[in-house]
């Protein structure tokens, strides 16, 4: 893996164990990205007006087979929060009123924060209620969650919008189950799957969620900015665009109304997007299977080795987790002071929080990581605990 390192952008002064947060594109992604930028600049016209949608069925085509679904029923977000808040604001819309006083919107609490802003928002304007069900930690067996889970279903319940991977804890949840007994219910399934494509296979027809928002530019290594929205074909008509533009009242349109509404917005930088089937072939190139078992071994030792010096357990079985892995920390803990330590003195980048009444790390592996990462890493936290 150590060869990998070399690829990536990174600071080599700093040991960068926070992919998850924002992504890292490799050099050669970056110069697929950089050489789009650079037409576009070259001729805006030709790149904006004549050839734009050609090149973005092409970019969308691969992402989709990536995905294993049709071209049809994906398009480009610069990020999942955006996606998110277009579904969101078309299920209080006239038009469908799918979401009125006194409905539910069922989640968890392992949510990401701007999501659950979102939601909140959108359950005041019409006095719905966003219900956070509590998932205890640890959790262990797959059936058990998904009963609990699904236990705050009630007659109420229109929608549930859980993560495939969870932003704090790094969990995996049983997601495909929870989309086949909603969908029996007729409760609508909304997924953000901002961790998952990169950091984990998984074909998207089989999970089957009506609606599932993922990032490109995380754990697939795309440039910052290429998102996507995947929406089934009946529910399509639903989704309104969030910026009205060309591609309302199309004077051109597609085969697809769902693309011509949500692919233009506007002037914009369609450069990240174009540059998705280069990171795609950049991780196929390089093996990423082995790349991600890799460092699937390098988190579950690091989380075992961390466990032994605080003493504390894990939230989870390691089938679980990926690459990405949240990790105890003592509650005497001062997470201010020991992040600012970690950086200053050790040069370490990991995020530290508290969620719930609990303290945590979430240590991220990418490939160019190693065990020399995970080495200094134990170091520093055996030292300043």
């Amino acid at each position: 893996m150590d060869n990998l390192k070399d690829h990536f952008l990174l600071d080599p002064e700093i040991i960068y164990l926070n992919h998850g947060s924002f992504g890292a594109c490799p050099r050669p992604v970056m110069e697929v990205y950089q050489t789009w930028q650079l037409e576009l600049e070259r001729q805006p016209v030709e790149f904006l007006d004549r050839r734009f949608a050609d090149r973005l069925q092409d970019s969308r085509s691969k992402l989709a087979a990536y995905l294993q679904v049709q071209p049809d029923e994906v398009v480009y977000f610069q990020n999942p929060t955006t996606a998110i808040n277009m579904v969101a604001l078309n299920l209080i819309r006239d038009k469908g009123s799918f979401l009125t006083g006194g409905d539910e919107i069922l989640t968890t609490n392992h949510e990401y924060g701007a999501i659950d802003r979102t939601w909140r928002y959108i359950c005041r304007q019409v006095g719905a209620h966003y219900v956070q069900r509590e998932i205890s930690l640890p959790v262990s067996d797959q059936d058990i969650f998904v009963d609990s889970f699904l236990g705050g279903v009630n007659d109420r319940t229109r929608v549930i919008f859980i993560s495939h991977i969870t932003s704090p804890t790094a969990l995996t949840f049983p997601i495909a189950e929870i989309c086949r007994r909603a969908r029996q219910a007729g409760i609508l399934t909304i997924v953000d799957g901002a961790h998952a494509p990169g950091q984990i296979e998984f074909n998207l027809h089989e999970i089957d969620p009506d609606i599932y928002v993922g990032a490109c530019h995380k754990w697939l290594c795309a440039p910052k900015g290429a998102s996507f929205l995947y929406a089934r074909k009946d529910i399509q008509p639903l989704l309104d665009p969030l910026v009205i533009s060309w591609g309302y009242e199309s004077e051109k349109p597609s085969i697809s109304q769902f693309i011509d509404y949500h692919e233009w917005q506007g002037t914009r930088d369609l450069s990240a997007f174009l540059s998705v089937p280069a990171a795609i072939e950049f991780q196929k190139e390089h093996d990423w299977v082995k790349i991600r078992r890799k460092c699937h071994a390098i988190a579950v030792t690091t989380r075992n080795r961390l466990n032994t010096i605080t003493g504390l357990e894990s939230i989870c079985p390691k089938d679980w987790f990926h690459q990405m892995v949240a990790i105890r920390l003592p509650q005497n803990s001062n997470l201010e002071i020991l992040k600012v330590r970690l950086y200053d003195e050790f040069r370490i980048e990991v995020p530290l929080f508290e969620w719930g009444d609990e303290k945590f790390m979430r240590v991220s592996y990418q490939g160019y990581n190693s065990e020399d990462d995970m080495s200094a890493l134990l170091c520093a936290i055996e030292s300043l605990l």
